[in-house]
C-alpha cells in the first residue's frame, strides 16, 4: 500500500463488526469448528489485524492461500491452526514444517511429497485433503480416492481434515449444491474418522447437512454478500471515503471524462473525485449516456458516476444536491453504511468479493471497533 499523508481517502475497518459477525456464523454453525478465511489479505482488510480480531472473538482455523500468508497469519497469532489452500509448492515442505503450516494436499504429486517428508523425518506432520466434487478446480479426483487412502493406510498416515469446494453455493436451490453434497459423502465414507468440511460462507447458510466438522466462512465474515436474492445479514466491516478535490460547472451538450461518452443533458455540478482504478475503483463503475454506473454517498444523497473513471479521478454528477453542495475537501464515501460493497458491485457487474480485494489504493488505512474485542 502506498503510504499516505493521511489527506487522502480513509479506508475503515470495523474490527468490532468482523468480531461479531464471526460470532454470529458460530451460532448459526453449531456443533461445527468455525473457522476463518483471511486469505487475499483478509478479503482487503489487512491479515494482520483482522486475524488478531478473528483470534479475540474465538477463530483457531484460519484457511489462507499461499505460504506468504500463512506466515503472515503465524506472526499475528501464533497458535493459529493453518491451512494452505495452494496445497504444498514442490520443494517447500521444509518452509511449511517451520512455520507451522498445513498443506490441502490436492494431487497424488503433493502428496508423495508431503509423505516422503514424514518418513524422511519420522513425524506424522499434519495436513488437509482436498477433493474436487465438480468445480474442475484443485483436488484430488473422485477416482483418486481410493488410491490415496491405501497410500496413506499403508504408512498409517491420517489427515487432519478431508475438505470439497462448492460451486454454486450462493444459490441455495441450485441441483449442482446436492450433486457435490452426494459426492462428498461418497468421499468422506472412505476416510472414517477424519473431521470433514465442504461450506463456505454461502454453504454454512445453506443448511446443516453441508456443515459436517467444519465450516469455512470467508466473505460473510467481511460484511459481504454471501447468498444471492437474499438480504444480507452481516453487519458491514469496511467504509471507504474519498476526497472532494473541486467542484466545477458543466454546461449543456459539454462531455465528461476520457472518450467523451457521457454528454451533459442539462447545465450541471460536478464533483471532481481524487479516486480511480489506480486504488481500485472498477472502470466498469463508469457511466455512460447508455448505461448507468456507480453511484457515491455525499451529504446524505446517492449521487451518480458519470463520465469514464481514470486513473486518478472520477466524476459525480451533484446537481441534485441543491445549494447543499460539498466543499474540496469533503468525503464522498464509496461504499459503507450507506451503499453496501455488494449494491456498488453490482453496479459494476461483478460481486463484491471484487471490490474488497481491490483496495490497494492511495488511502490511509484506520482500525476502529478495537475496544468490543477481549482482552
Amino acid at each position: 500500500m502506498t503510504p499516505t499523508s493521511g489527506l487522502g481517502g480513509q479506508l475503515s475497518i470495523d474490527l468490532g463488526a468482523l468480531a461479531r459477525n464471526w460470532r454470529a456464523l458460530d451460532k448459526v454453525s453449531a456443533g461445527a469448528l468455525t473457522a476463518a478465511v483471511v486469505k487475499a489479505d483478509a478479503y482487503g482488510t489487512g491479515i494482520d489485524m483482522a486475524s488478531k480480531a478473528l483470534h479475540a472473538a474465538g477463530a483457531r482455523f484460519f484457511f489462507v492461500a499461499t505460504p506468504d500468508e500463512g506466515m503472515a497469519v503465524r506472526a499475528a497469532v501464533p497458535d493459529a491452526h493453518i491451512f494452505v489452500l495452494y496445497g504444498l509448492y514442490p520443494g517447500a515442505a521444509n518452509l511449511y514444517i517451520r512455520q507451522n503450516l498445513m498443506p490441502v494436499l490436492s494431487s497424488i504429486p503433493m502428496l508423495e511429497e508431503w509423505l516422503a517428508k514424514c518418513v524422511e523425518r519420522n513425524e506424522a506432520y499434519p495436513a488437509g485433503f482436498h477433493f474436487d466434487t465438480g468445480i474442475n478446480r484443485l483436488g484430488f479426483r473422485l477416482s483418486e480416492a481410493g488410491q490415496v487412502r491405501e497410500r496413506i493406510e499403508r504408512l498409517g498416515y491420517a489427515p487432519q481434515m478431508v475438505m470439497s469446494h462448492l460451486a454454486c453455493a450462493d444459490q441455495p436451490n441450485h441441483e449442482k449444491n446436492r450433486t457435490q453434497l452426494a459426492l462428498f459423502g461418497s468421499v468422506i465414507s472412505q476416510f472414517p474418522g477424519i473431521p470433514a468440511s465442504l461450506a463456505n460462507s454461502a454453504g454454512l447458510m445453506t443448511g446443516r447437512d453441508y456443515h459436517f466438522q467444519m465450516v469455512r466462512p470467508g466473505i460473510a465474515l467481511f460484511g459481504g454478500r454471501a447468498v444471492s436474492g437474499r438480504k444480507n445479514p452481516m453487519a458491514p466491516v469496511v467504509t471507504l471515503h474519498v476526497p472532494i478535490l473541486q467542484i466545477t460547472d458543466g454546461r449543456i451538450g459539454e462531455t465528461v471524462g476520457y472518450g467523451a461518452n457521457y454528454t451533459l443533458n442539462r447545465t450541471s455540478k460536478l464533483a471532481v473525485l481524487g479516486y480511480g482504478y489506480a486504488d481500485g475503483l472498477l472502470r466498469s463503475l463508469s457511466g455512460s449516456n447508455s448505461r448507468p454506473g456507480g453511484k457515491v454517498f455525499i451529504r446524505g444523497r446517492l449521487c451518480p458516476i458519470i463520465g469514464r473513471i481514470s486513473m486518478d479521478l472520477t466524476i459525480v454528477d451533484v446537481t441534485d444536491l441543491g445549494g447543499d453542495l460539498p466543499s474540496p475537501g469533503e468525503g464522498a464515501e464509496v461504499f459503507g453504511p450507506n451503499i453496501s460493497v455488494d449494491d456498488q458491485a453490482d453496479a459494476g457487474g461483478t460481486i463484491g468479493y471484487e471490490l474488497l480485494t481491490s483496495l490497494k489504493g492511495r488511502y490511509s488505512r484506520n482500525y476502529v471497533g478495537t475496544g468490543e474485542l477481549p482482552e
